[in-house]
């Protein structure tokens, strides 16, 4: 039996908008994920970018459970001695809240040129405006 694989220009790449307004943000990213990947299509194959479009409106009003607003911590490095630097999600949700969902879908994505060509299908807006009105995005309901 043979695996069926899809040509690259026979994939339709739909866009999809969601409204992350009291959404947890870590069941969010993982639905956001499977979309990017393409998961949900019959057509999936690991190694192939067959994903849609994602955009994502009101991450600002994200949800985090239990205490994970203060005790999470994101990490960076400046690359000098003794410069790493961290951030609670507490701030990081008031400074940069599209960063939080950002983060936690990179995570979910392979580290590698295919993840990285998928998280660009990712648009993630802190308010209820986003420039992708001509696309005609469907409603995501996560």
């Amino acid at each position: 039996m043979k695996t069926y694989l899809a040509p690259v220009n026979e994939i339709e790449k739909k866009w999809y908008i969601v409204d992350a307004e009291n959404k947890v943000l870590g069941r969010l990213a993982t639905e956001i994920a499977n979309r990017l990947r393409g998961k949900h299509k019959p057509t999936f194959s690991s190694f192939i970018d067959n994903g849609d479009f994602v955009v994502v409106t009101n991450a600002e009003k994200i949800a985090l459970t239990g205490n994970k607003l203060d005790d999470k911590k994101y990490y960076r490095h400046t690359g000098y001695m003794g410069g790493i630097r961290e951030i609670s999600a507490k701030d990081l949700l008031v400074k940069h809240p599209e960063d939080l969902l950002i983060k936690a879908v990179r995570g979910m994505l392979p580290k590698n040129k295919l993840g990285r060509a998928q998280l660009k299908k990712l648009k993630v807006y802190a308010g209820t405006k986003h420039p992708h009105a001509a696309q005609q995005p469907a409603e995501l309901d996560i």
